[in-house]
């Protein structure tokens, strides 16, 4: 049996993805960088997207009953719109193309290290206030 997409996700997903993305392209507009230098706006926009997944995740995994659109509206759609994997991957090959391989290889290092970490302080934050409560 095929399963019939379900059109409130579809449209939760297509509306939080617009948000997200409007997002990503206003971070890129405001903090510019020339082609092969250090993206900022891609590494902050990632990281702040690590951040508030981490703290969505510790919501959904905390909430008795969390609402069925929480996830694809906020989830899947704003912040898988406005993280940016390709962005970070074209950046990187920029930087190294463009002659700067050491900033490239601290470009994906940052990346890297900052994300993981805004991850799993969004995480923890988010349980402590909510286990505090």
């Amino acid at each position: 049996m095929i399963d019939v997409p379900r059109w409130d996700v579809l449209l939760a997903i297509g509306a939080g993805g617009a948000l997200g993305s409007l997002a990503r392209y206003g971070l890129s507009v405001a903090i510019p960088h020339a082609r092969g230098e250090f993206a900022v706006a891609t590494l902050l926009t990632n990281a702040l997207g690590c951040l508030l997944i981490g703290v969505l995740m510790a919501v959904l995994t905390t909430t008795a009953r969390p609402h069925h659109l929480l996830r694809p509206f906020l989830g899947v759609g704003c912040l898988g719109g406005f993280t940016t994997f390709s962005t970070f991957v074209t950046d990187t090959l920029d930087a190294a193309t463009t002659g700067r391989l050491v900033g490239s290889l601290a470009y994906v290092a940052a990346s890297l290290l900052l994300c993981l970490t805004a991850v799993a302080a969004g995480l923890a934050a988010t349980r402590a206030v909510r286990k505090g409560r």
